[in-house]
């Protein structure tokens, strides 16, 4: 069993502060910003992810606290234990086995991210050069200080060959997790 979801909106309800988040005329203070994704991760965390957990559920989440380090805090300059705090109250204590962080230049991932969406992106795609770079640097700090949950992947090569490495550890991981019970 594999839940696929993602942040923010992972639920019907969640959808509708993902659409507020993402607006580009939505002119969030960044405190409205860090709240509206605590409260997003409160109501999937409820609803999806620990309901499937607790079935025995593999869950794959597309963003999730780690996410909230590096864009609000690396990038916005929000206070790195107030975040961890609040993602461990938010998340009910939840937090991944494996992170996955498909990295490439800051410039290449906004191209594609426009290209995706056929124009200038969402209201953090929007966002200056330099914030992307302060994401970036916060993902490669995460990952430095928890090497063994984060797995490194380069995002320039082929999709296919992305895909294959994620799925490759994903299931050595599952594998180990199996022989360990």
């Amino acid at each position: 069993d594999v839940v696929l979801t993602r942040e923010p909106g992972g639920t019907e309800v969640t959808q509708r502060i993902r659409a507020l988040l993402a607006d580009p005329a939505s002119h969030l203070d960044p405190r409205c910003e860090l709240l509206l994704f605590l409260a997003d991760r409160a109501q999937h965390v409820a609803t999806v992810i620990r309901p499937a957990l607790e079935r025995g559920a593999v869950v794959v989440c597309d963003r999730y606290s780690d996410s909230t380090l590096a864009y609000q805090g690396y990038a916005r300059g929000h206070s790195l234990e107030l975040l961890r705090n609040l993602n461990e109250w938010a998340s009910y204590g939840l937090t991944p086995e494996l992170t996955f962080w498909i990295d490439c230049d800051v410039t290449v991932g906004l191209a594609r991210a426009n290209k995706r969406s056929g124009g200038p992106g969402d209201r953090f795609e929007k966002e200056p050069l330099a914030f992307h770079e302060r994401v970036r640097t916060g993902f490669t700090e995460l990952a430095a200080v928890e090497p063994d949950r984060f797995i490194h992947v380069d995002g320039t090569r082929p999709k296919d060959v992305v895909a294959a490495e994620i799925r490759t550890a994903t299931l050595a991981r599952l594998a180990g997790k199996e022989a360990s019970r």
